[in-house]
């Protein structure tokens, strides 16, 4: 076992206080975003002896697991992360494989620098992505059936006065309605008082019941972050998910989404490949956005773990990784599953003290361990200990 040590992100949306606590550090009073475990280059986790992951996996590739390194090549294929959100990300969406191989080809041929703010594709990978939420937790994800948003904006009472922006919503059909209202409302910014109309009638029904309450309330706090943005009419497009601890969602390639507040682990494919639509001061990439976001409407299924006896699987289907959540009772002792993968073992509550090939290693909230594969390990402890592996 390999301990590892966390990167922090502190990106302007992030919480202050909820990874410190997490931790068991002070809060310093700035945004404490993200906490990275990995071998990505913008977050190469360290290692308590000055090295760092990526340089530990270089040394034997074969800590990764035979089928991950016929897959994905020498290359940690995921990511994993605590993620803390105070204020909505931007409205983002992530490419296929191929989308990405293309996309990152073709900028690269361009002469696009990788920092450049009009790059859209910096790597050549994937981005499907799984959160699981360690409390309360608010999304926007995937697109709503179009009718249903139809009627939403009508009975705001705002149906006439937005006629001509969402009126595909009941002329057009699935796919395309979405993607011809999605595409205009990007190009509002000379008409923001169609964003303000709306926004008048939204505190008008913020106590609605059911959906329609939920909808003005989107509207509106989206807004304190980012005041008259046309984004705002984009957001209400996306179903909203309202997430309790240990529910999660599972976010292929290709669906737009944002996370509006709260704390959770997030495991996706190693990639920095972001496509933004909305609710950013950054580069919003129109033409990228058309092949690569999915306007197929439907909600997404909330997700729980399947198992039994303490270990438990969320059911995604990604091949770059797997999300397993061992929650011993009575003391048990159980074993770290996949042991013919590389594993990030990372513990989201409680102490667990981890027995593999050297001495035993105690983890607290927020720390993590890289497992190489073929190394058995077992946990003993309580509270909740994930377990990220490749999904093949």
């Amino acid at each position: 076992m390999l301990e590892l040590i966390g990167v922090r992100q502190s990106y302007p949306w992030g919480t202050k206080d909820a990874i410190p606590t997490l931790l068991g550090r002070p809060a310093d009073d700035q945004p404490w975003a993200e906490q990275w475990f990995g071998a990505h280059p913008l977050g190469d986790s360290p290692t308590p002896d000055g090295s760092t992951l990526s340089e530990y996996l270089a040394q034997d590739p074969n800590r990764l697991g035979r089928a991950s390194v016929m897959t994905f090549g020498r290359r940690l294929p995921f990511l994993v992360k605590v993620l803390s959100a105070a204020s909505p990300l931007s409205l983002q969406a992530h490419p296929t494989r191929q989308q990405a191989r293309d996309g990152h080809a073709r900028e690269s041929l361009m002469g696009i620098p990788l920092g450049a703010p009009e790059r859209s594709f910096k790597d050549d990978w994937p981005k499907p992505e799984t959160i699981v939420a360690l409390t309360p937790f608010e999304a926007l994800v995937g697109f709503r059936d179009p009718l249903l948003t139809a009627q939403l904006f009508e009975a705001l009472e705002v149906g006439d006065a937005l006629a001509s922006v969402i009126g595909p919503l009941r002329d057009r059909t699935g796919s395309p309605a979405l993607q011809e209202v999605f595409l205009d409302v990007l190009s509002l910014d000379d008409r923001r008082h169609l964003v303000d109309e709306v926004l008048g009638a939204a505190v008008n029904h913020l106590d609605a019941p059911g959906e329609l309450g939920v909808f003005a309330r989107t509207a509106v706090e989206i807004d304190e972050y980012f005041p008259s943005d046309p984004g705002i009419l984009a957001a209400l497009l996306l179903n909203r998910f309202s997430l309790e601890p240990g529910q999660a969602l599972a976010l292929p390639p290709g669906v737009m989404h944002s996370y509006l507040r709260g704390t959770c682990i997030e495991v996706m494919a190693n990639s920095d490949n972001v496509l933004r639509g909305g609710l950013t001061g950054k580069h919003i990439d129109v033409d990228a956005l058309l092949h690569v976001v999915d306007f197929t409407p439907g909600p997404d299924d909330v997700l729980l773990p399947s198992g039994s006896d303490g270990t438990y699987i969320y059911p995604t289907g990604f091949e770059e990784f797997e999300l397993w959540l061992l929650q011993p009772t009575d003391g048990d002792t159980l074993q770290v599953p996949r042991g013919d993968s590389g594993r990030i073992c990372l513990v989201a509550s409680g102490s667990f003290e981890l027995t593999g090939d050297g001495d035993p290693v105690v983890l607290k909230p927020g720390h993590a361990v890289f497992v190489a594969a073929e190394e058995a390990v077992v946990a003993r402890g309580e509270g909740q200990l994930f377990v990220a592996a490749t999904g093949v």
